[in-house]
C-alpha cells in the first residue's frame, strides 16, 4: 500500500503583489488556505517581501545564444538569409549548444521564469544536435522550470532539402513538445519562386496531425502577405481540428493593424483560437495585446533571442521584458503597468497551456521574493530577485539556482 506524503511549506511574512503582509501556505506544489492536519511542515521567512507570481517566456532560442561567453562582434546583415548563416557562423565559433543552453536557462530560472517556450533550430546544419541539447537541459532544471521544446526550421523547409525529413525524425523523436515553422511565403520558398507555394504549411500541418503536435510558426511578413498567411493559418487551423493548439510568433502583420482590420483579424484569430507571441522589440512591432485579450485571443510575452547572432542585446530575464514593454508602450499609468506584468505571467502560461499563478488558494505555489512596494513600481524599478519559489520549494536564492 502506497502512503501518500504530503509535503507543506509555511512562507512567513510575505506581501503578495505588495499588500498586507501574511503567510502563503503551499501543499504539494499547490498554495492553500490551511495547513493539513498532523503535516509536518517547513517553515521560510520571507521577511517582509513582496511576493510575486514567477513569469512564463512564451518565445525564447536558447539554443543560439552566445550569453556568458566572451564577446562576440556580429557582421552586417540585412535579409533572414545573412542573419540565418550569421547563426551557423556563431554555432561553429562557440562552446556547445548543451553548455550555453544549460547556462542560460538557469539564469532565467533564477530570475524568476518558471515555464518558457524553446525554439531550437532544426535544419541539415545541425541536424538535431541542437534539440538533444535543450532536451538534456530540460530535464536538469526539471525541478525548477517547465520547457516546451519547439523543432524550429529557421533555415526553411521549402528552401531548404533535408529539413522536412528532420522535423519528422525529431516529431519521432519524442524529445519536442511543439512542430515550428516561419514565413512559409516572404521566406521559405524555392528562391526564385513566386513565394505563394502552401508547401510549408502542408509539411507542418502534416507532421503536427501525425504525431498530435501542437504548432508555432514565426510570422515576421507584414501587410497583404502576412494577413493572407494569418488566413490560411486559421483555415487550415479549423480544418484540421487544431483550435487551440496554434501559436503565430511576431505576427508583425497584426501589430501594424488598427480599427475595422484589427477587430476583423482578432475575431479570425478568435474563431480558430490562435494564440500569439510578441517580444517588445519595438513600438511598432509590439501586438496591441489587451485589445487582443478582450476579444478572445491568447498573447504571450518572450525574450526572443538572447545575445545570438542576431542581435548583441537580450537576457532572457522576462521583468526586464516586462520593463521593455512598457517603455515601449509608453506606459505610464498603474494599470498599463500591472497589463505588462500580467502579459509576462499569465499570457505566456495561456499560449503554453498552464495554470495560471496568481498566489491564489488552488494555484502553483510559483512566485518571487523581492523588494517592491507593489506590481507597477516592480515592473519600473526592476528589483533583484531574493527567493525563487517552484511549486513550494525555493529552487533559487539570491541569483544562484538551489
Amino acid at each position: 500500500m502506497t502512503v501518500e506524503v504530503t509535503t507543506v511549506t509555511v512562507f512567513r511574512d510575505v506581501r503578495p503583489f505588495g499588500g498586507a503582509a501574511r503567510d502563503l501556505i503551499a501543499v504539494n506544489g499547490v498554495l492553500a488556505q490551511s495547513i493539513p492536519d498532523g503535516a509536518a511542515v517547513d517553515y521560510v521567512d520571507g521577511l517582509g517581501k513582496a511576493a510575486a507570481p514567477t513569469l512564463v517566456d512564451a518565445h525564447i532560442h536558447p539554443d543560439k545564444t552566445a550569453w556568458g561567453e566572451p564577446w562576440y562582434s556580429r557582421r552586417t546583415a540585412h535579409a533572414i538569409e545573412e542573419l540565418v548563416a550569421g547563426d551557423v557562423e556563431l554555432h561553429r565559433a562557440q562552446p556547445p549548444v548543451a553548455d550555453r543552453a544549460l547556462r542560460l536557462m538557469s539564469h532565467a530560472v533564477t530570475l524568476g521564469t518558471r515555464a518558457m517556450r524553446a525554439h531550437v533550430d532544426v535544419a541539415p546544419a545541425y541536424g538535431l544536435a541542437g534539440v538533444e541539447a535543450v532536451a538534456t537541459a530540460r530535464d536538469t532544471l526539471s525541478h525548477a522550470m517547465d520547457v516546451q521544446i519547439v523543432a524550429f526550421p529557421q533555415h526553411g523547409v521549402d528552401r531548404t532539402p533535408g529539413t522536412a525529413g528532420l522535423l519528422e525524425v525529431a516529431a519521432d523523436s519524442g524529445l519536442i513538445d511543439v512542430i515550428g515553422g516561419i514565413d512559409p511565403a516572404g521566406f521559405d520558398h524555392t528562391p526564385g519562386g513566386t513565394g505563394r507555394d502552401p508547401r510549408q504549411l502542408d509539411i507542418v500541418f502534416g507532421i503536427a496531425e501525425r504525431h498530435g503536435l501542437p504548432i508555432d510558426i514565426h510570422l515576421h511578413d507584414t501587410g497583404g502577405t502576412g494577413a493572407a498567411t494569418l488566413t490560411d493559418i486559421a483555415q487550415r487551423t479549423r480544418a484540421a481540428g487544431l483550435q487551440g493548439r496554434v501559436t503565430v510568433s511576431h505576427a508583425f502583420a497584426v501589430a501594424e493593424l488598427s480599427c475595422h482590420a484589427l477587430d476583423s483579424t482578432a475575431e479570425l484569430l478568435a474563431e480558430a483560437d490562435i494564440a500569439l507571441t510578441t517580444a517588445a522589440l519595438s513600438a511598432t512591432t509590439v501586438l496591441p495585446f489587451r485589445h487582443l485579450s478582450q476579444r478572445g485571443v491568447r498573447v504571450g510575452l518572450g525574450s526572443d533571442g538572447v545575445r545570438d547572432s542576431w542581435s548583441p542585446f537580450g537576457n532572457a530575464d522576462m521583468l526586464h521584458r516586462a520593463w521593455l514593454l512598457g517603455w515601449a508602450l509608453d506606459a505610464r499609468l498603474d494599470a498599463d503597468l500591472e497589463a505588462c506584468y500580467t502579459l509576462a505571467a499569465d499570457g505566456g502560461a495561456a499560449v503554453m497551456g498552464l495554470p495560471r499563478a496568481d498566489l491564489q488558494p488552488g494555484s502553483p505555489a510559483d512566485f518571487m521574493l523581492l523588494d517592491g512596494e507593489c506590481v507597477p513600481q516592480i515592473v519600473v524599478d526592476v528589483p533583484r530577485r531574493d527567493t525563487v519559489v517552484r511549486a513550494g520549494r525555493v529552487v533559487a536564492r539570491d541569483g544562484l539556482l538551489l
